[in-house]
């Protein structure tokens, strides 16, 4: 039986084919680029992936005002940024940002649990040495949302969490313990690059429906409802004597096939939270938006707009380094999590 799949195991071991059914032409065909994260101190948020995942400093300096329009912001407002990485890589980014005179910061998802929806749930990192990094994460002031899991599924062999830190940044670690995984994953020491961003969303099918048919997406996975055959913990944190009655079901897509770039968005059916959706905005707390780059962005625009869907944040130019003149819109899903598409100018 497939175990906690809303948590990406699936992720680590098969890939499911596309739908059969004639797939809509991709608005990009990159991996997302980088995943923008609205935290309170730039350094203190860094810590983790600096200290344990050995990521570096990619750029550091103060945002561009007119980004900070094309966000929504009033005037007068102002940010700094960081942008981490693994060495040697740049795609897959995480820029931190913290923003002043913006107005007033709240979480985009204070207190949420799994079931609550909206927003970016956490971004998922592959790791080695799991009980090491949740020694290290606790050490300096982290926290997590679940204890380490231990899975296995057919011949792998798998620790699952999910860490808590600043702001309630949610990273969701996975460490293969066997086999090895696949080469056409980079050599690391401890973290990958995120490789996956999770939502928790009201409806899973219309989720998979804004992906595949407005941005034209292709299929890694999409799941029916998982319920256990018998009580058990799971990452998800349902609690253990629900989980014979309470399903879930998960999607998860890319632009193109890979290890990296994927979005997955999971339903818990039958436990009624609180819904986010409104408050994924800048300045609020909280992963902000993925961004991923396309060729031409008036063409993007327009291809979304002619599939029906509307555009969040419109189509405005800011320097965005270290990649220099971007244009750039923004979209939001279903349950309200920003997705920006830019064109290097």
């Amino acid at each position: 039986m497939l175990k906690h799949l809303g948590l990406s195991l699936l992720l680590l071991l098969i890939t499911f084919p596309a739908s059969a059914q004639e797939q809509p032409s991709p608005v990009t065909t990159l991996p997302w680029q980088e995943a923008l994260v609205s935290v309170t101190d730039l350094d203190t948020s860094a810590r983790f992936f600096r200290e344990i995942g050995g990521y570096e400093d990619k750029w550091r300096g103060a945002v561009d005002s007119a980004e900070l329009t094309a966000w929504g912001l009033p005037d007068g407002a102002a940010a700094e940024a960081l942008l981490l990485g693994p060495e040697g890589q740049d795609s897959g980014l995480l820029r931190l940002v913290r923003f002043d005179h913006a107005g007033r910061k709240e979480p985009m998802r204070p207190g949420a649990r799994p079931w609550d929806t909206g927003c970016y749930f956490s971004l998922m990192v592959r790791m080695k040495d799991m009980q090491a990094i949740y020694d290290d994460a606790i050490a300096m002031g982290w926290w997590t949302e679940t204890p380490i899991t231990y899975l296995e599924f057919g011949t792998s062999k798998l620790n699952v969490m999910v860490f808590r830190g600043p702001d309630g940044l949610q990273v969701q670690g996975y460490e293969r313990l066997e086999p090895p995984l696949p080469d056409t994953i980079p050599e690391f020491q401890r973290l990958t690059r995120p490789f996956n961003m999770m939502q928790m969303v009201r409806d899973r099918d219309a989720s998979y429906d804004f992906y595949t048919r407005v941005l034209g997406f292709d299929t890694f996975y999409k799941g029916k409802p998982y319920l256990a055959e018998e009580p058990e913990f799971m990452p998800l944190g349902i609690p253990r004597n629900l989980t014979t009655t309470i399903p879930y079901r998960a999607g998860i897509v890319y632009p193109v096939a890979g290890e990296f770039g994927r979005m997955e968005t999971i339903e818990i059916m039958g436990l009624e939270g609180r819904d986010h959706a409104d408050r994924c905005h800048a300045p609020n707390l909280g992963i902000l938006a993925v961004r991923f780059e396309v060729e031409d962005a008036n063409a993007a625009l327009a291809t979304i707009e002619q599939r029906g869907w509307d555009i969040s944040l419109p189509l405005l130019d800011f320097r965005l380094e270290p990649y220099g003149s971007l244009h750039a819109f923004s979209v939001a899903t279903p349950d309200g999590a920003l997705v920006q598409f830019f064109e290097r100018q």
